[in-house]
């Protein structure tokens, strides 16, 4: 019997907590936002203590959304054919591709040769990288090519999920540098156009986010070494550089095109007036890995991929239509107009903390659609120059949730290894929100205002 119970905590935990936070949102909210509320925390709570599989928990909005009166069925289902879940589907075949071919090997002996052979140099070649090569491709793209290279450079697994970690926290550190880096930039600017407030321009973006990313980029690969620092790397980096064969040259060359692809997709609408769909390229170069005497995959390749991800996705778009569609966007935003109020770096501060650890439960993209409007009534009260920063706070905020594989795609990426358990993402992720949180405030408050 005992025995029993302990098998089922965790999920008697998740209804435990999403009954009392359904009766605690039941005294601000409607009843079928709280239920909403209510909902959301369950699933959360089994993400976390993985009661049930990852994927299996990311299917329950489909059954859930509709019992309980959130979503109609048809509401839910198309938000798991999202056009971004077939970008993932696509860059994960060209991992899987990489993998198999083991390019990675080449790529990781390569990426080594900068930085010092110990952990701590490791995790600091890993978060740099990523993030400088998501300043101008996407980070969604460069956390799938990179996953290969992080999961080889070690066997232990210990070492496995730093190096994970610091990939896809490079990756989101490194989105916000330019306005293309990740989605939610591209929304801001382009809100800020609609709504007639001032906008940056290419460098002045690259110029403001540059203090932000380089502290960043200094705290959280050595907050990711603690503990660590002292395990043996005698395995790692040692070989030569290995010689590329020709199935080997033929995928660089493949990657080579896609990138070179990639970043002159930025620039084509300026200079064409057209732009290529990202979504179309990744699954594009991805089926192609399938083509004869072209790709390098056969179907049976394709139980590698990480499902449970994709249903992830899913469940994150439909929280997103959830809170719009039950109004309970428009009704947190009521239940923050307090915020008005406070100091400005105080204001910075609860905007980036409450955009932080919401996304968490949503994809980034999906919450600064909804977020920007809600605190978009507040800058409205401010100076038009501290409005406008108190967007690029939530903006960046989107971006800085580091607990959830759910909050940002790198996150989600890195949990398709199988490697990192769910508690241990959560556990780090959360240190790394606060930090981000609090430098966050202090740039906008400190730097931002000066160099607007």
């Amino acid at each position: 019997m005992l025995s029993i119970l302990s098998e089922f905590k965790g999920f008697f935990m998740a209804i435990a907590l999403g009954v009392l936070f359904t009766f605690g949102a039941s005294f601000a909210f409607i009843p079928v936002q709280s239920l909403l509320i209510g909902l959301i925390a369950f699933l959360v709570t089994l993400w976390t203590n993985e009661a049930l599989p990852l994927g299996v928990v990311s299917l329950l909005p489909i059954i859930l959304f509709p019992i309980f009166g959130v979503l109609e069925l048809a509401a839910v289902t198309p938000n798991y054919s999202q056009s971004i879940i077939f970008l993932f589907l696509g860059g994960f075949m060209l991992a899987i591709a990489l993998e198999k071919v083991r390019l990675h090997l080449y790529f990781s002996s390569k990426l080594l040769r900068f930085f010092p052979n110990t952990v701590l140099g490791i995790i600091y070649a890993l978060a740099i990288t990523s993030a400088l090569l998501s300043s101008i491709l996407s980070n969604t793209t460069v956390t799938l090519m990179l996953l290969p290279v992080a999961l080889y450079l070690s066997s232990n697994s210990k070492l496995k999920i730093r190096f994970l970690l610091a990939t896809a926290y490079g990756a989101s550190i490194g989105g916000i540098l330019t306005p293309i880096g990740t989605p939610p930039n591209l929304i801001l600017m382009g809100f800020l156009k609609e709504k007639g407030l001032p906008t940056l321009a290419f460098g002045e973006w690259v110029y403001m986010m540059l203090p932000m990313v380089t502290i960043m980029l200094m705290v959280i690969p050595w907050l990711l070494s603690f503990g660590i620092r002292h395990e043996s790397v005698e395995e790692i980096g040692k070989e030569a550089v290995p010689i590329l064969d020709n199935q080997q040259k033929r995928l660089y060359g493949i990657l080579i095109v896609l990138s070179l692809l990639l970043i002159g997709n930025t620039f084509t609408k300026k200079l064409f007036g057209f732009k290529l769909d990202e979504t179309m390229l990744l699954l594009g170069f991805g089926l192609l890995m399938f083509v004869p005497k072209i790709g390098f995959l056969i179907w049976e390749d394709t139980r590698h991929l990480p499902y449970e991800i994709i249903f992830l996705f899913g469940a994150g778009f439909s929280i997103a239509t959830a809170f719009s569609n039950t109004g309970l966007a428009s009704s947190v935003a009521g239940r923050l107009s307090f915020i008005a109020d406070i100091p400005l770096f105080w204001m910075f501060i609860l905007v980036a903390f409450v955009v932080a650890f919401s996304t968490e439960v949503t994809s980034n993209t999906a919450l600064t659609s909804i977020a920007i409007p809600i605190f978009y009534e507040f800058a409205k009260e401010l100076p038009s120059q501290q409005g406008v920063l108190l967007l690029l706070t939530a903006t960046v905020a989107a971006s800085y949730a580091f607990m959830l594989p759910i909050a940002t795609p790198p996150n989600a990426i890195i949990m398709s290894s199988r490697v990192i358990p769910m508690h241990e993402m959560a556990k780090i992720g959360f240190i790394v929100n606060l930090i981000g949180i609090v430098v966050l405030a202090c740039v906008a408050y400190f730097l931002w205002e000066v160099m607007i």
